[in-house]
């Protein structure tokens, strides 16, 4: 453990400079995220690719360290099992791996970005940020410093979009089932463009990211069996969306909750009208809005918002929902913790985090210890701090936890095949 926390800090000190010295870079056209008439092929099927350039400064070679990068169209599957592509990024380093074992491949599910198509990452890589017009958005590359970490260690990188960002259809946010089949064919794809299909692989989330993960984790034994997962970090995941809505209802990011429940209703039509029955006016232009937003331009115009603004009788849209006998089943399918990880899972959480909350976190690995899984859980126990505000307590533990090297470390473990504890909640 001790060198790869030594291997980490360096990388993480890498990826720093590389975000400081990324230079801007033109965003690509739109004709790449049009999919075509039929999407065809097996789930992780390689649709098409297209060079990225890619500027990720470090000490060494130039300036630089060697690598290549691709926006890459795959397929996968909606809930509904209905093929759809989704968009992503991959990233081949050329530097030699550092840890023990074969060069793996770390899929990266990225945190809230938001529901507009400019909002998908790819759009964002290796700008740092994507700046459009029609609409005037803005939207921050959040993994840029998560992707140079590992591809500064050597590893392949694969950074999926999810479905809907970028591509036609409404980005169906923290859907458990379609997260994990966006990260897991991510996961597919990027073993076909390495020509690696035994390459192990490490999946990697925080928030909204470690929602993705986490359902990957569970959900890997069933819908991508051959795939050699060696382990997962799942940071602040969003386990209990009901829960979740709750909490984060009237924080900076409030308006994720329209994110949210829009792309309930997108997958679940004959929902539309009880919820539109109990939402305003006011409220369906809200949610309309935040369909088209990326999260910077929510939270520059929907800062603190509160659900009790958007619906007829003043309650929050958590207690509206919880009124809807057919909102139950849908929000129970898209829970987490029904499943078994069939390799090791590390969760972390804060437990002042006043986004995602702490004890759902601690009861999916709770849950998970009980079906006999591999769990390894840790609680950050930094202070309450501006509650609500998102950033010192949400993003805090992101920090500490992610980039202050346990996350990575625990993945350099697994990829070294040393034995974990079994069940080992923190």
């Amino acid at each position: 453990m001790a060198l790869s926390r030594s291997l980490v800090v360096g990388a993480v000190l890498v990826a720093l400079v590389g975000v400081a010295a990324a230079p801007a870079h033109a965003a690509p056209g739109d004709d790449f995220y049009s999919p075509p008439t039929e999407v065809a092929g097996a789930p992780g099927t390689v649709l098409r690719t297209e060079p990225m350039s890619l500027f990720l400064a470090a000490p060494g070679v130039d300036g630089r360290y060697p690598a290549t990068a691709q926006r890459v169209m795959y397929t996968s599957r909606t809930e509904n099992d209905e093929p759809v592509a989704v968009t992503g990024t991959f990233i081949d380093s050329a530097v030699p791996w550092r840890g023990a074992g074969p060069r793996p491949t770390v899929v990266v599910a990225p945190g809230t970005v938001g529901q507009g198509d400019q909002c998908a990452p790819s759009r964002a890589f290796p700008l740092g940020l994507n700046l459009t017009t029609d609409p005037l958005s803005l939207s921050a590359n959040q993994e840029l410093v998560s992707s140079t970490l590992w591809g500064s260690m050597g590893a392949r990188v694969f950074v999926t979009d999810y479905i809907g960002l970028g591509t036609p259809g409404l980005h169906t946010y923290v859907n458990r089932p379609e997260e994990a089949h966006a990260v897991l064919d991510g996961a597919r794809a990027a073993n076909a463009l390495a020509g690696d299909p035994d390459s192990p692989i490490g999946l990697w989330g925080y928030s909204q990211g470690g929602g993705a993960t986490a359902a990957a984790a569970e959900s890997a034994a069933s819908y991508a069996p051959e795939l050699n997962i060696k382990g997962t970090w799942a940071g602040a995941p969003t386990a209990d969306l009901l829960d979740v809505l709750n909490t984060v209802d009237g924080t900076l990011i409030g308006g994720v909750i329209g994110y949210a429940l829009n792309g309930v209703l997108e997958r679940n039509p004959s929902l539309r009208s009880r919820v539109e029955e109990r939402v305003s006016d006011h409220g369906k232009a809200v949610l309309s809005d935040l369909s088209t937003e990326c999260i910077a331009d929510t939270i520059l115009k929907y800062p603190f918002l509160r659900t009790e603004t958007l619906t007829k009788d003043g309650l929050s849209m958590s207690e509206n929902l919880r009124s809807v006998p057919e909102a139950g089943p849908i929000f129970d399918k898209l829970r987490t913790g029904t499943l078994r990880p069939s390799a090791p899972v590390f969760i972390t959480s804060g437990i002042n985090d006043d986004t995602v909350p702490y004890e759902q976190a601690r009861t999916l690995a709770e849950e998970w210890c009980g079906q006999g899984a591999s769990v390894t859980f840790r609680s950050n126990p930094l202070p309450p701090i501006l509650p609500g505000a998102v950033l010192p307590n949400h993003f805090g533990p992101q920090i500490i936890d992610g980039y202050g090297g346990a996350a990575a470390a625990y993945l350099m473990d697994r990829f070294a095949d040393v034995p974990t504890a079994g069940c080992d909640i923190a």
